[in-house]
Protein backbone atom coordinates (compact mmCIF):
# COMPACT_ATOMS: atom_id res chain seq x y z
CA UNK A 1 0.00 0.00 0.00
CA UNK A 2 1.04 3.60 -0.62
CA UNK A 3 0.40 6.69 1.44
CA UNK A 4 -3.11 8.06 0.84
CA UNK A 5 -4.38 4.69 -0.38
CA UNK A 6 -7.93 4.11 0.83
CA UNK A 7 -8.67 1.40 3.42
CA UNK A 8 -12.24 0.24 4.07
CA UNK A 9 -13.37 -0.94 7.50
CA UNK A 10 -16.34 -3.30 7.19
CA UNK A 11 -18.28 -3.75 10.42
CA UNK A 12 -21.41 -5.95 10.74
CA UNK A 13 -23.85 -4.61 13.32
CA UNK A 14 -26.66 -6.45 15.04
CA UNK A 15 -28.16 -4.79 18.12
CA UNK A 16 -24.98 -2.97 19.22
CA UNK A 17 -26.42 0.52 19.81
CA UNK A 18 -24.48 1.19 23.02
CA UNK A 19 -21.13 0.30 21.43
CA UNK A 20 -21.20 2.26 18.19
CA UNK A 21 -20.18 5.74 19.36
CA UNK A 22 -17.32 4.29 21.42
CA UNK A 23 -16.21 2.12 18.51
CA UNK A 24 -16.20 4.92 15.97
CA UNK A 25 -14.30 7.18 18.36
CA UNK A 26 -11.57 4.55 18.74
CA UNK A 27 -11.42 3.93 14.99
CA UNK A 28 -11.21 7.65 14.25
CA UNK A 29 -8.34 8.13 16.70
CA UNK A 30 -6.36 5.26 15.13
CA UNK A 31 -7.11 5.91 11.46
CA UNK A 32 -6.47 9.65 11.43
CA UNK A 33 -2.92 8.91 12.61
CA UNK A 34 -2.25 6.53 9.69
CA UNK A 35 -0.88 7.63 6.29
CA UNK A 36 -3.99 6.33 4.51
CA UNK A 37 -7.41 7.64 3.65
CA UNK A 38 -10.11 5.57 5.30
CA UNK A 39 -13.81 4.83 5.39
CA UNK A 40 -16.04 2.92 7.78
CA UNK A 41 -18.82 0.86 6.24
CA UNK A 42 -21.37 -0.24 8.83
CA UNK A 43 -23.65 -3.07 7.72
CA UNK A 44 -26.77 -3.09 9.87
CA UNK A 45 -28.01 -6.66 9.96
CA UNK A 46 -31.65 -6.00 10.82
CA UNK A 47 -31.00 -4.47 14.25
CA UNK A 48 -34.04 -3.88 16.48
CA UNK A 49 -32.46 -1.73 19.21
CA UNK A 50 -31.94 1.58 17.41
CA UNK A 51 -28.45 0.77 16.07
CA UNK A 52 -29.40 2.05 12.62
CA UNK A 53 -30.37 5.44 14.01
CA UNK A 54 -26.95 5.76 15.66
CA UNK A 55 -25.25 4.74 12.40
CA UNK A 56 -27.24 7.33 10.44
CA UNK A 57 -26.23 10.00 12.95
CA UNK A 58 -22.57 9.06 12.57
CA UNK A 59 -23.00 9.15 8.79
CA UNK A 60 -24.42 12.67 8.95
CA UNK A 61 -21.62 13.88 11.21
CA UNK A 62 -18.62 12.19 9.60
CA UNK A 63 -17.83 12.00 5.89
CA UNK A 64 -15.85 8.78 6.46
CA UNK A 65 -18.98 6.85 7.53
CA UNK A 66 -21.11 4.93 5.06
CA UNK A 67 -23.76 2.32 5.77
CA UNK A 68 -26.06 -0.29 4.30
CA UNK A 69 -29.07 -1.65 6.16
CA UNK A 70 -30.67 -5.06 5.64
CA UNK A 71 -34.44 -5.41 5.64
CA UNK A 72 -34.12 -8.37 8.01
CA UNK A 73 -31.42 -10.23 9.93
CA UNK A 74 -29.35 -12.25 7.45
CA UNK A 75 -26.27 -13.21 9.44
CA UNK A 76 -22.63 -12.19 9.64
CA UNK A 77 -21.54 -13.80 6.38
CA UNK A 78 -24.12 -11.81 4.38
CA UNK A 79 -23.13 -8.64 6.23
CA UNK A 80 -19.44 -9.09 5.45
CA UNK A 81 -20.14 -9.83 1.80
CA UNK A 82 -22.42 -6.80 1.41
CA UNK A 83 -19.63 -4.69 2.88
CA UNK A 84 -16.95 -6.21 0.65
CA UNK A 85 -18.98 -5.56 -2.48
CA UNK A 86 -19.43 -1.89 -1.51
CA UNK A 87 -15.88 -1.27 -0.24
CA UNK A 88 -14.05 1.46 -2.15
CA UNK A 89 -10.61 0.83 -0.69
CA UNK A 90 -7.82 -1.37 -2.02
CA UNK A 91 -7.65 -3.05 1.39
CA UNK A 92 -10.48 -4.25 3.61
CA UNK A 93 -10.35 -4.41 7.40
CA UNK A 94 -12.99 -6.41 9.26
CA UNK A 95 -13.87 -6.24 12.94
CA UNK A 96 -16.82 -6.80 15.23
CA UNK A 97 -18.99 -4.00 16.59
CA UNK A 98 -18.97 -5.24 20.20
CA UNK A 99 -15.70 -3.46 21.21
CA UNK A 100 -13.91 -6.76 21.92
CA UNK A 101 -11.62 -6.25 18.90
CA UNK A 102 -9.13 -3.44 19.51
CA UNK A 103 -8.73 -0.87 16.69
CA UNK A 104 -5.23 -0.15 18.04
CA UNK A 105 -4.16 -3.39 16.33
CA UNK A 106 -5.10 -2.12 12.86
CA UNK A 107 -1.79 -0.37 12.02
CA UNK A 108 0.19 -3.51 12.93
CA UNK A 109 -2.06 -5.66 10.75
CA UNK A 110 -1.61 -3.32 7.78
CA UNK A 111 2.14 -3.09 8.30
CA UNK A 112 2.42 -6.90 8.41
CA UNK A 113 0.33 -7.22 5.24
CA UNK A 114 2.69 -4.99 3.27
CA UNK A 115 6.07 -5.80 4.79
CA UNK A 116 5.61 -9.54 4.27
CA UNK A 117 3.98 -9.32 0.83
CA UNK A 118 0.78 -10.99 2.05
CA UNK A 119 -2.79 -10.93 0.77
CA UNK A 120 -4.45 -11.42 4.15
CA UNK A 121 -3.45 -11.09 7.80
CA UNK A 122 -5.69 -12.50 10.52
CA UNK A 123 -5.53 -11.79 14.22
CA UNK A 124 -5.35 -14.46 16.88
CA UNK A 125 -6.51 -13.75 20.40
CA UNK A 126 -3.87 -15.12 22.76
CA UNK A 127 -5.73 -13.93 25.88
CA UNK A 128 -9.41 -14.12 25.09
CA UNK A 129 -11.78 -12.31 27.43
CA UNK A 130 -14.70 -14.74 27.19
CA UNK A 131 -16.44 -17.20 29.49
CA UNK A 132 -14.66 -20.50 30.13
CA UNK A 133 -17.33 -22.52 28.34
CA UNK A 134 -17.02 -20.32 25.26
CA UNK A 135 -13.24 -20.65 25.35
CA UNK A 136 -13.39 -24.46 25.58
CA UNK A 137 -15.99 -24.72 22.82
CA UNK A 138 -13.97 -22.43 20.57
CA UNK A 139 -10.74 -24.39 21.04
CA UNK A 140 -12.46 -27.68 20.28
CA UNK A 141 -14.15 -26.20 17.21
CA UNK A 142 -10.88 -24.70 15.98
CA UNK A 143 -9.06 -28.04 16.26
CA UNK A 144 -11.82 -29.89 14.42
CA UNK A 145 -11.96 -27.17 11.76
CA UNK A 146 -8.20 -27.29 11.21
CA UNK A 147 -8.11 -31.09 11.12
CA UNK A 148 -10.86 -31.46 8.53
CA UNK A 149 -9.78 -28.50 6.40
CA UNK A 150 -6.06 -29.36 6.68
CA UNK A 151 -5.36 -25.92 8.11
CA UNK A 152 -3.09 -24.46 10.79
CA UNK A 153 -5.08 -21.30 11.59
CA UNK A 154 -4.82 -20.51 15.30
CA UNK A 155 -8.01 -18.49 15.65
CA UNK A 156 -10.27 -18.39 12.63
CA UNK A 157 -13.08 -17.01 14.80
CA UNK A 158 -11.31 -13.68 15.31
CA UNK A 159 -13.08 -11.08 13.17
CA UNK A 160 -10.10 -8.70 13.16
CA UNK A 161 -8.59 -9.28 9.72
CA UNK A 162 -7.12 -7.32 6.80
CA UNK A 163 -7.17 -8.47 3.19
CA UNK A 164 -6.89 -7.27 -0.38
CA UNK A 165 -10.29 -6.03 -1.50
CA UNK A 166 -10.21 -7.69 -4.94
CA UNK A 167 -9.83 -11.07 -3.22
CA UNK A 168 -12.50 -10.34 -0.61
CA UNK A 169 -14.98 -9.62 -3.40
CA UNK A 170 -14.31 -13.09 -4.84
CA UNK A 171 -15.22 -15.02 -1.70
CA UNK A 172 -18.13 -17.44 -2.24
CA UNK A 173 -21.27 -16.28 -0.49
CA UNK A 174 -22.85 -18.86 1.80
CA UNK A 175 -24.07 -18.76 5.39
CA UNK A 176 -21.02 -19.45 7.54
CA UNK A 177 -18.49 -18.21 4.97
CA UNK A 178 -16.97 -15.76 7.45
CA UNK A 179 -15.60 -18.62 9.58
CA UNK A 180 -13.49 -19.92 6.69
CA UNK A 181 -12.15 -16.77 5.02
CA UNK A 182 -8.44 -17.74 5.26
CA UNK A 183 -9.05 -21.19 3.78
CA UNK A 184 -11.31 -19.88 1.02
CA UNK A 185 -8.82 -17.17 0.06
CA UNK A 186 -6.01 -19.72 -0.06
CA UNK A 187 -8.00 -21.54 -2.73
CA UNK A 188 -7.58 -18.35 -4.77
CA UNK A 189 -3.82 -18.43 -4.24
CA UNK A 190 -3.75 -15.90 -1.38
CA UNK A 191 -0.79 -15.69 0.98
CA UNK A 192 -2.09 -15.58 4.55
CA UNK A 193 -0.33 -14.61 7.78
CA UNK A 194 -1.30 -14.36 11.45
CA UNK A 195 -0.35 -11.99 14.26
CA UNK A 196 -1.34 -11.77 17.91
CA UNK A 197 -3.98 -9.15 18.71
CA UNK A 198 -5.63 -7.76 21.81
CA UNK A 199 -9.02 -8.96 22.98
CA UNK A 200 -11.23 -7.10 25.44
CA UNK A 201 -14.19 -7.97 27.64
CA UNK A 202 -17.61 -7.02 26.32
CA UNK A 203 -18.72 -3.73 27.92
CA UNK A 204 -22.29 -3.47 26.68
CA UNK A 205 -24.87 -5.88 25.32
CA UNK A 206 -24.46 -9.62 25.01
CA UNK A 207 -23.25 -12.24 22.56
CA UNK A 208 -25.71 -13.06 19.78
CA UNK A 209 -24.41 -16.59 19.18
CA UNK A 210 -25.25 -19.80 20.99
CA UNK A 211 -22.59 -22.49 21.32
CA UNK A 212 -24.40 -25.67 20.30
CA UNK A 213 -26.50 -24.30 17.42
CA UNK A 214 -23.36 -22.73 15.96
CA UNK A 215 -21.46 -26.02 16.42
CA UNK A 216 -23.89 -28.03 14.29
CA UNK A 217 -24.04 -25.39 11.57
CA UNK A 218 -20.26 -25.05 11.68
CA UNK A 219 -19.76 -28.77 11.11
CA UNK A 220 -22.06 -28.73 8.10
CA UNK A 221 -20.26 -25.71 6.66
CA UNK A 222 -16.89 -27.31 7.33
CA UNK A 223 -17.80 -30.37 5.29
CA UNK A 224 -18.85 -28.07 2.45
CA UNK A 225 -15.49 -26.24 2.59
CA UNK A 226 -13.62 -29.56 2.56
CA UNK A 227 -15.60 -30.48 -0.57
CA UNK A 228 -14.59 -27.17 -2.17
CA UNK A 229 -10.93 -27.87 -1.40
CA UNK A 230 -11.08 -31.33 -2.93
CA UNK A 231 -13.02 -30.22 -6.02
CA UNK A 232 -11.28 -26.89 -6.61
CA UNK A 233 -10.19 -26.57 -10.26
CA UNK A 234 -6.54 -25.67 -10.84
CA UNK A 235 -4.84 -25.35 -14.22
CA UNK A 236 -1.75 -23.75 -15.70
CA UNK A 237 -1.73 -22.35 -19.24
CA UNK A 238 1.29 -23.39 -21.30
CA UNK A 239 0.54 -21.38 -24.42
CA UNK A 240 -2.33 -19.72 -26.27
CA UNK A 241 -2.97 -17.62 -29.37
CA UNK A 242 -2.82 -13.88 -28.90
CA UNK A 243 -6.21 -13.37 -30.51
CA UNK A 244 -9.34 -15.39 -30.92
CA UNK A 245 -10.07 -15.52 -34.68
CA UNK A 246 -13.77 -15.21 -33.94
CA UNK A 247 -13.18 -11.71 -32.63
CA UNK A 248 -11.81 -10.63 -36.04
CA UNK A 249 -14.87 -11.71 -37.99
Amino acid sequence: MCARDLVSLVIPVFNERENLDHLFGEIQAVCTAMPYDWEVLFVDDGSEDGSLEVIKRLHQAHCEVRYVSFAANCGQSAAFMAGFQRARGTTVITLDADLQNDPQDIPHLLQTLDSHGLDMVIGWRAERQDSWIKLVASRIANRIRNALSRETVRDTGCSLKVMRTHLAKRLPLFDGMHRFMPTLLKLEGARVGEIQVNHRPRRFGFSKYGIWDRAWRGLRDLLAVRWMQDRHVRYAVKDESEKDHALDE
